[in-house]
C-alpha cells in the first residue's frame, strides 16, 4: 500500500510533528505533498528519507494548486491520500476526487469550539466543509471532543473516526544531561525556574498569560517555544512589563525534548484545544502541568494524570499556581497513565488499520470514478 499525506504547511506545529511521527512508523510506503510553508518539519522528514512534495500554495484560495496536487496523485500510484488540516482536506479531498482515488482519509488536527487552526469558525466554513467531506471515505477526529464538534458541523457520526493523537515516550524522556547542556545554550541558570510552553504564537494560546503571570515572581524564566503572528506583541508586552530579560522566544524548533528537559513547570493556557498533544508530550517528560483545556486529559480519569492541574486561563491563577509549585518545591514525576495510554505505537496501528479498513470495503463494492474507472 502506497500512501500520500498532504499537509497544508510543514511548520514545527503539533499536528506536523504527529504526521513526522506517523510516516516515520509506517510500514507502508509514505510520501508527503505540503501545500504551503515547507518549514522546519519539511527539513526534517527530507532528512529522515522521506519524499516532500512542496506545492507552493500562495494563499488560502489559492486555488491554482489544485493542478499540481491532482497531477501529483494521478500520476503518483496512490492506495490512500490521507489529508492533515481543514485546507489540506478541502484541496486534497478535491485532488482525490478528481483523479478517483478510491481511499481517502481526512485527519482534523485543530478544530475548537469557535476557532479553528487560529481562525474564527463560520457558516460558510461549515457547509464547505459538509460539502468536501462527502469527497472522502471517513474523517479522524483526534479526541472525543473533536469529533463531537464534527458532528455539530454536521458531518455524520458514521463517517467519523476518533483515533487518539500518539506521542513517543522515549523520545520525551527527561535527560539530566540534556538539560543541562540546553539551559547552558540559553543562558539559563543551573538552578533558575524555568516555566515553559509549546505551541505557535497566535492570539488562541493565550501565551500573554503566562508572561503576565511570572511578571512578578523574581528569579523565574519564562520559555516559549514555537513562533507565529502573536510573536511581536508578545515581546513588546514582556518588554513594557519590564521582564523581556526573563522571557526567551526559541522560535520554531525540532528539539522540543531538549526544552522540555531544560524547563520546570509546563504550562497551556489555551482555552480552546482539539487533543492537548503538547501537554501529553511535557507529562512524558515528568513535568508538572498547568493548563487550560486540553481533552485528551479531560476524556481520562483523573487518576490518570497525577501532577496536571487544570485552571482558568487568567494570569491571576496562573501566578498563583507557579508559586505554590515554587513554595512547595517542584520534582520530577514519573511518566504518568496518560502518556501510556497515548502510545505513539498504538496510533500508527489504529490508523493502518483504517487505511485497511476502508480499502477492504470499497473493494467489495463497485465505484465509478469521474474518470470512469472501476475502483
Amino acid at each position: 500500500m502506497k500512501i500520500l499525506h498532504v499537509i497544508t504547511g510543514l511548520e514545527a506545529g503539533g499536528a506536523e510533528r504527529q504526521l513526522r511521527d506517523l510516516v516515520a512508523r509506517q510500514r507502508f510506503a509514505s510520501e508527503v505533498a505540503v501545500l504551503t510553508r515547507p518549514g522546519l518539519i519539511s527539513q526534517v522528514m527530507q532528512a529522515d528519507g522521506v519524499k516532500v512534495h512542496h506545492l507552493g500554495m500562495r494563499n488560502n484560495r489559492d486555488v491554482r494548486v489544485l493542478v499540481p496536487l491532482w497531477r501529483l496523485v494521478r500520476s503518483g500510484g496512490y492506495d490512500v491520500i490521507h489529508t492533515h488540516l481543514f485546507r489540506a482536506g478541502l484541496y486534497g479531498r478535491i485532488a482525490a476526487w478528481m483523479a478517483g482515488t478510491s481511499v481517502v482519509v481526512a485527519s482534523e488536527h485543530s478544530i475548537g469550539d469557535q476557532h479553528f487552526e487560529g481562525r474564527r469558525i463560520t457558516g460558510a466554513i461549515r457547509a464547505l466543509s459538509r460539502a468536501v467531506e462527502r469527497l472522502g471515505n471517513v474523517t479522524i477526529a483526534v479526541s472525543s471532543a473533536a469529533a463531537r464538534r464534527l458532528a455539530g458541523w454536521g458531518i455524520p457520526a458514521e463517517r467519523i473516526e476518533v483515533i487518539a493523537n500518539g506521542v513517543d515516550a522515549k523520545a520525551f524522556a527527561f535527560d539530566p544531561a540534556v538539560r543541562q547542556s540546553t539551559r547552558t545554550q540559553l543562558t539559563i541558570p543551573s538552578g533558575g525556574i524555568v516555566v515553559g510552553a509549546v505551541g505557535r504564537l497566535e492570539p488562541g494560546k493565550r501565551f500573554d498569560v503566562l508572561i503576565e503571570a511570572i511578571a512578578t515572581i523574581p528569579d523565574t524564566v519564562l520559555l516559549l517555544v514555537g513562533d507565529g503572528p502573536e510573536r511581536a506583541r508578545l515581546v513588546e508586552l514582556a518588554r513594557r512589563l519590564g521582564i523581556l530579560h526573563r522571557v526567551i522566544l526559541t522560535g520554531a524548533s525540532d528539539e522540543v525534548p531538549a526544552l522540555l528537559s531544560a524547563m520546570d513547570v509546563f504550562a497551556a493556557p489555551s482555552q480552546e484545544e482539539t487533543f492537548g498533544l503538547a501537554v501529553i508530550e511535557a507529562m512524558a517528560c515528568g513535568l508538572p502541568v498547568l493548563y487550560s483545556a486540553c481533552p485528551a486529559l479531560e476524556e481520562l480519569p483523573a487518576d490518570a494524570a497525577p501532577g496536571a492541574r487544570r485552571l482558568p486561563s487568567t494570569a491571576e491563577h496562573y501566578h498563583r499556581a507557579i508559586s505554590d509549585l515554587i513554595h512547595t518545591g517542584i520534582s520530577r514525576l514519573p511518566p504518568s497513565p496518560a502518556v501510556a495510554h497515548y502510545s505513539i505505537e498504538l496510533h500508527v496501528e489504529r490508523v493502518e488499520a483504517l487505511y485497511t479498513r476502508v480499502r477492504d470495503q470499497r473493494s467489495q463494492s463497485k465505484v465509478i470514478s469521474p474518470a470512469g474507472r472501476k475502483q
